[in-house]
């Protein structure tokens, strides 16, 4: 049985919209509900900002976001395919 999850995503130039959170074992974090995986974007710009204030990151990179949220079906297996079909 399937099931819905949320991932943290990117576009990629040459590959389009990929996830862009992994764990230790190189698989994308996923996450219960959509605000949990808007939360860890929160929290990486308020890293990225912070990084900004210590003169540690340009103003431009630190206010940037490019990653936004993107619902995924999580197979049996553990892996994932998002709305346009693609498996990772």
């Amino acid at each position: 049985m399937d099931r819905k999850a949320y991932c943290v995503s990117i576009v990629a130039e040459c590959e389009g919209m990929v996830p862009s959170v992994f764990d230790e074992k190189g698989r994308p974090v996923l996450f219960a509900t959509q605000r949990e995986a808007e939360l860890e974007i929160a929290d990486c710009l308020m890293t990225r900002l912070q990084e900004l204030i210590e003169g540690e990151r340009e103003f431009e990179d630190a206010i940037t976001v490019e990653e936004f949220v993107m619902e995924v079906e999580v197979l049996p297996d553990g892996s994932i395919i998002d709305s346009d079909g693609n498996r990772f």
